[in-house]
This record gives C-alpha cells, structure tokens and sequence, in this order.
C-alpha cells in the first residue's frame, strides 16, 4: 500500500525524518505538497471558511485543505492509500498491518493513531481481522489513517459542505465506515513524551500557537451559527452513543509496544530503532 505524507515545502528536517522512515520500513510513498494559508482555494476570507462551529485559523484552513488534497488523490489512484501528516511516527509493524488492511473489504477508514482520549468503539475486536475495531466516535488526530476510495469520496462530499478541522470533519462523518487499530501504530512526535517513548524528534506546532480569530470580528448572526453548529454537533455526538449504546464503549486504546524510530540527539541526521 502506497503512503501520501502531507508535507509544507519549509518543513525539510521532517521530510527528511519521513524519508529515512519510510525507507527502513520498506514503505512505498510520496510527498503530498501541504496547502498554505497563501495558495489556499477558496482564499482564506472566504465566506466558506465560516461554516464550521467556531472561526478557524488560517493554519487548520490549510490542514483541512491538504488533507482533501490526499483525498482527491485517493479517488483518482482508486486504490487505499496510508496518508500520513509529517510528524507522524510509525510502529515497525506497520507493513505488516497495512498487507493484511488491504484486503479488509469493510473498511473505508481506519484510524491508527492515539492522542490520549478515549475513543467510542465497538466492545469486541473484528472477528474477520482482530486487529481492529468498528470506530463510532472519534475525538482527535488526522496524522495517520488508511483511507479507501469510497471512504475518500464521502469525505469529498462531506468537505465541500461543512469546512472544519481535519479530524473534526472525519470524527463527523459518521456515512464512513471507520475502523480503529487495536494497538494504535502511530502516534504524533509531539505525544511521545506522553506514552513513554521519550522525545524523538524536537517540534513546534503552528496551528496551536496561532490565537483563534476572535467571534466580535464577525457579525451576531455569524456568532449565533457559530454556536448552534457547536451545538447540533455536540446533539449528533450524544444521540450516536446513545444508538451504539449496546455494541460500543468509549476506552482509550493502547499504544503498540515494539519498536519505533527515533533520532540520535548526537547526530540528528541518523535514525535508529527504540
């Protein structure tokens, strides 16, 4: 399976990073050009940009845009595909998941990543393929996740609609059929910390440190929206726990343990295994 790594032309130590791990785990991928705030389309002052429940930074825009950049790639190789943010870290068990994922014919998604939340999934790991579970409900994290053409093409559709934070807008789309990892095989460089793998590669987030526009910058009406979105969601939210009551739990789900890729503080220009 062919790996799409989402990638801002400034960001060279993380491509690099991404290079050397896709090279020693035998991974086949490409570089996805990250969209900026500057070649956003629509442009970033956009009405279109204010449908979402909150005002978004012009950083999430160009996150939201990059990722329907890999899904339009999705539809267009009509194949799945693993598509990875830059700071992704990968378990070197992934090849291994990913031959056997492929030929998972239920699955328009399936999430691989843990960022510390409990997720809502189903109580019993898939019979077909036990390494997984039926995901209902999801809460955070775009930076690993295999995505098939139809699972893309809901994604597409959804997107065109309602704009939104990359992993708010698939948490949403509840017409995808999700599954989750069961041990998770990715996590984010900036929660290694976090589940004991200790500090792999030094990151700074843009997204977060940039302050979200203010709501008195935009009109009553557009408040109001803003917050009636908030809410409806958070409605959709509780009745789909509601309807899996019996089938699903929310559990937080565990990291693998073999081994992952780091970088030796001494020479950062070598990696090795943890």
């Amino acid at each position: 399976m062919k790996v799409l790594i989402i990638n801002l032309a400034g960001e060279t130590t993380r491509m690099d990073f991404q290079r050397r791990q896709m090279d020693s785990l035998g991974l086949d991928y490409e570089r996805l050009e990250a969209v900026t705030p500057k070649t956003l389309y629509p442009p970033a002052n956009d009405p279109f940009w204010t449908l979402w429940e909150r005002p978004l930074r012009p950083g999430e825009k160009a996150l939201f845009a990059s990722h329907q950049k890999a899904w339009e790639t999705v539809v267009r190789d009509d194949a799945p595909r693993l598509i990875l943010e830059d700071d992704a870290l990968l378990s070197t068990e992934m090849p291994a998941f990913l031959a056997q994922a492929e030929a998972f014919g239920k699955a328009e998604r399936i999430c691989l990543e843990v960022r510390g939340r409990k997720k809502l999934v189903s109580r019993r790991l898939s019979a077909v393929y036990p390494r997984i579970r039926r995901l209902y409900q999801d809460c955070t994290g775009s930076a690993a996740y295999v995505l098939w053409p139809s699972g893309a093409s809901k994604l597409l559709a959804r997107g065109r609609r309602h704009p939104g934070l990359s992993d708010a807008v698939m948490s949403h789309a509840y017409e995808v059929h999700s599954y989750q990892a069961d041990p998770a095989l990715a996590v984010q460089l900036d929660q290694c910390a976090a589940y004991g793998i200790g500090q792999v590669l030094e990151t700074q987030s843009s997204l977060s440190s940039a302050p979200i526009p203010r709501r008195a910058d935009f009109s009553l009406r557009q408040r109001w929206l803003f917050r009636w979105r908030r809410v409806g969601a958070q409605i959709r939210m509780g009745r789909r726990a509601l309807c899996c009551l019996w089938s699903a739990s929310w559990r937080e789900i565990p990291l693998n343990r073999s081994r992952w890729w780091r970088v030796r503080k001494k020479n950062p220009t070598f990696f090795s295994l943890l």
